[in-house]
């Protein structure tokens, strides 16, 4: 591990002797010297606020916000969760049979779900923990709190050295090494003020300097990178960036994995924040546009979805029930009639008869193959989500 500018920290050593190791001291944010925009991250920056403006008026559009929204977030969960390596799709998460007996991969990447729903209905909620560390903790809870994590002080900051580095290497043969305890929680009261005061940077630009710096500062023992990616998401409503956790950074990230771990630690050993900072800020652009084309898409499917099942039906009750399992479709697009019938009360006769009628408009599909306990998907929606949701 080296430091070569301390413009982003410095190394401090510990202990003495064979048990002496360099440990990483970040510097407080915002970066001194200031981050220095030319001409690239202007246009960069410009870009991304724009589209994300765009897309910031487009969701107020959709027919119905609340259900797309929860899709959005399984998006984003799902796209953080495969940068570390799970190896979970879209359609396991969303499959109705996942229970505690799952595959490992599936339940950590429906915990990181559960963890992002937390987090974002506690900003918005009046009553609900604000932008702060506690809130980090408590979303760490819940991401850790069901499955491999939850040996690793689920919801607690570490209390002892961890590294990054080759499976199996020790303390002294990692690549990283971030902050001792002591200098981590300074550096953590340092961020949590950083996230409250106000600074002349425009809020993308500090939304990459905190997700790098907590990244850095590596305040857990596992799940650092889905709370810190989550961080990113929390930051930019805080901000009033967005008002709706509709988009999905992780995306970018994912995509271009390589790059973001690189550019991470290049700031790290040369203080190279702006080169991080218009990495991020592509990945703002692109979450942003890849968000609008999928909100066309699915407003579009939902009106055609509408028209089809709607079409020479009259009855006032007919065309609410109609509405209703359509509503619950676009939820939850895989589904299973006796798991239906509970989350929309209704008896399982009543919701086998809306199935059959949902499959013989071409809407649903039956994909599990069996005569009992069969699973239903809603194909064409899911092939909007589908996109570059495979595992890495």
């Amino acid at each position: 591990m080296i430091s070569n500018n301390p413009r982003s920290g410095f190394i401090r050593q510990n202990l003495a002797g064979a048990q002496s190791y360099g440990s990483f001291v970040p510097a407080s944010l915002p970066p001194e010297p200031s981050i220095e925009p030319d001409e690239e991250l202007n246009g960069l920056l410009l870009e991304a606020k724009t589209k994300l403006a765009y897309l910031k008026g487009a969701a107020r559009h959709i027919p119905n916000m609340e259900m797309f929204l929860a899709m959005y977030v399984r998006k984003e969960a799902l796209f953080s969760s495969q940068i570390e390596g799970t190896q979970a799709t879209l359609d396991d998460i969303l499959d109705p049979m996942v229970d505690h007996t799952s595959n490992r991969d599936i339940l950590d990447a429906v915990d990181n779900v559960q963890a992002v729903l937390f987090a974002v209905k506690q900003l918005q909620d009046v009553h609900g923990l604000p932008l702060s560390l506690r809130l980090l903790r408590e979303s760490h809870k819940v991401l850790l709190g069901h499955s491999r994590g939850k040996d690793k002080s689920p919801g607690e900051f570490r209390h002892s050295q961890n590294w990054i580095g080759p499976t199996g290497c020790s303390l002294r043969e990692a690549s990283y090494v971030p902050p001792n305890p002591d200098d981590m929680m300074e550096a953590l009261n340092a961020l949590e003020l950083y996230l409250h005061v106000p600074d002349e940077l425009d809020p993308l630009i500090r939304a990459s300097l905190i997700h790098y710096q907590f990244e850095t500062i590596h305040p857990f023992l596992d799940g650092n990178g889905r709370v810190g990616r989550l961080l990113i998401l929390l930051f930019l409503m805080d901000q009033q960036v967005i008002d709706a956790p509709y988009v999905y950074i992780s995306y970018f990230l994912k995509i271009h994995r390589t790059q973001y771990y690189e550019h991470l630690t290049s700031v790290r050993e040369n203080g190279t924040y702006e080169a991080w900072v218009k990495l991020f800020l592509r990945a703002a652009g692109e979450a942003a546009q890849d968000a609008v084309e999928s909100i066309e898409k699915l407003s579009a499917l939902a009106a055609a979805s509408r028209e089809r099942i709607l079409s020479g039906v009259r009855g006032t009750s007919a065309r609410a029930k109609l509405e209703a399992f359509l509503s619950y479709l676009e939820g939850a697009p895989i589904i299973e009639i006796k798991r239906t019938a509970s989350d929309l009360g209704w008896s399982f006769p009543t919701t086998s008869k809306y199935v059959k009628l949902f499959c013989e408009a071409g809407i649903l599909k039956e994909v599990s193959g069996r005569s009992r306990g069969r699973v239903f998907a809603f194909e064409d929606y899911l092939a909007v989500l589908r996109k570059d949701m495979e595992p890495l």
